[in-house]
């Protein structure tokens, strides 16, 4: 399985556009190529995927066990002919000081040859310290070479290649000089995601044309096959009830609104014998048959006068969960259950499930990784936990909205022992059959939450009423 890491020395660098390239180039010339994505991340991973025409999946040290990141990459990658995985941040970069959970240490599990990506503006001879420092730092990790990036033209570019061919060892792969045309338009979570772009395929057409014309892609395609198959192909727990989900039919409100979905999340429901439908909240009018409904995290809050005018599909989603319809949703869907959304002083009605009212900051509310033990209160709790320590469910959360006029007697599913949640003791909201909370989750380790949900979904049918 021929595969490569593309870091960079920093954030900002232009991984994503880099990534992007490299897998739209690839794929153009004929080579079948599978996208990851390091971290928690759903933007990048989307524009990766339609790039590579295939799921881009995530590997991340916070929320995955190290067994559950190889055996996740071997088996998608174990389809396609080579695999890039975009990393975030810096190389080096991570929340532990031994730098375990960093680019770096994902590139020695995976056994992954760096390409670093490196933000050339203003650089001449000081490039050169740069590369010799990432090499020595580190000499497990393989750099095997570097993409310059965002250069001012052909003789800033030829003092670059020759300072690095000078006092370095390292090939000059790729030479990509800056272009507005290739930048993706970005807002208060950063990029837009490639469902709400209406030029996203054009744009990923431009990234390809001049990362092509720039990079060389043969060397990339060798950079990638110097490797080992990782070792460990093991998936645990994904699993474990494979016909759970048999008979059951479960609605994805998937949109241009809500985008935030894991693929191996989504198919754990495969796995399991679940049946998905998918739901747009703009357009839709009525709902299919349904046994359960999960709305995703996105941003209800750019199109929040048009969730207002789907009254049709708002009302009826209210009547469902006030009948007993199982419902999961994760931030934007907390919001859209909200009774009202607030934003730039303009308010809008949303389905009104959720007694309080969301309104949108101008700095986050919650940002980076959550930590989360079980109340009782939680709909479809853990039952493999004895209760004698407590188990921690890992996830993470990003969000310029709270929620405020919630009533004294409401019920949250979630202790928060890092993160911030609804007010910075509790999330997941509990009410009726539905869970709704700010906290992203994934289903991995001792949290298989597709199972559970399948389970409490499977404990309710017959007594869901409409």
């Amino acid at each position: 399985m021929a595969h490569l890491l593309l870091s960079a020395a920093h954030k900002s660098s232009g991984k994503t556009t880099i990534s992007m390239g490299l897998c739209s180039a690839l794929s153009r010339s004929g080579v079948s190529v599978q996208p990851f994505k390091k971290g928690p991340d759903y933007i990048d991973p989307m524009w990766l995927g339609l790039a590579s025409g295939r799921p881009c999946y995530n590997l991340d040290f916070y929320q995955m066990a190290r067994e559950e990141i190889s055996g996740l990459f071997s088996k998608q990658a174990s389809n396609t002919q080579i695999s890039i995985i975009e990393g975030n941040k810096g190389l080096y970069d991570g929340l532990d000081l031994d730098g375990s959970n960093s680019n770096a240490a994902l590139a020695k599990l995976l056994d992954a040859p760096v390409i670093l990506t490196i933000d050339a503006r203003g650089m001449t001879r000081g490039i050169a310290p740069l590369i010799l420092g990432y090499q020595a730092f580190d000499s497990d990790v393989k750099i095997a070479g570097v993409i310059l990036n965002k250069l001012g033209g052909a003789r800033h570019e030829s003092k670059l290649r020759a300072v690095i061919e000078h006092y370095t060892d390292v090939p000059v792969i790729g030479a990509v000089h800056y272009d507005k045309s290739m930048e993706i338009n970005e807002r208060h979570l950063g990029l837009i995601p490639n469902v709400e772009d209406t030029r996203a395929s054009e744009i990923v057409e431009i990234i390809r044309t001049r990362v092509a014309k720039q990079v060389d892609l043969d060397r990339v395609v060798e950079i990638a096959h110097k490797t080992v198959t990782p070792t460990h192909s093991r998936l645990d727990n994904l699993t474990d009830s494979p016909s759970i989900g048999k008979n059951l039919t479960v609605g994805i409100v998937r949109d241009s609104v809500f985008s935030f979905y894991y693929p191996d999340d989504l198919d754990a429901f495969h796995q399991c014998g679940a049946k998905l439908v998918f739901i747009d909240s703009v357009h839709d009018k009525t709902l299919p048959d349904l046994d359960g409904l999960i709305i995703g995290g996105g941003f209800p809050e750019t199109h929040m006068a048009k969730l207002e005018a789907n009254a049709e599909l708002r009302h009826l989603i209210y009547a469902k969960i006030e009948a007993g319809l199982p419902v999961y949703a994760e931030c934007g869907g907390l919001m859209y259950l909200s009774r009202s959304l607030t934003w730039n002083d303009r308010t809008f009605e949303m389905v009104g499930a959720i007694q309080g009212d969301i309104t949108m900051h101008k700095r986050p509310q919650g940002r980076g990784y959550v930590r989360l033990t079980e109340t009782d209160s939680h709909p479809w709790p853990n039952h493999n936990n004895s209760g004698l320590h407590p188990t921690f469910i890992l996830g993470h959360e990003f969000h310029y909205s709270s929620i405020k006029n919630l009533g004294q007697s409401t019920k949250f599913a979630y202790r928060v022992e890092r993160g911030s949640g609804i007010n910075g003791k509790f999330d997941g909201i509990v009410y009726k059959n539905l869970l709704a909370s700010y906290a992203h989750l994934r289903n991995q380790g001792d949290h298989c939450w597709v199972n559970r949900f399948l389970q409490y979904i499977h404990s309710k049918k017959g007594l869901y009423h409409d």
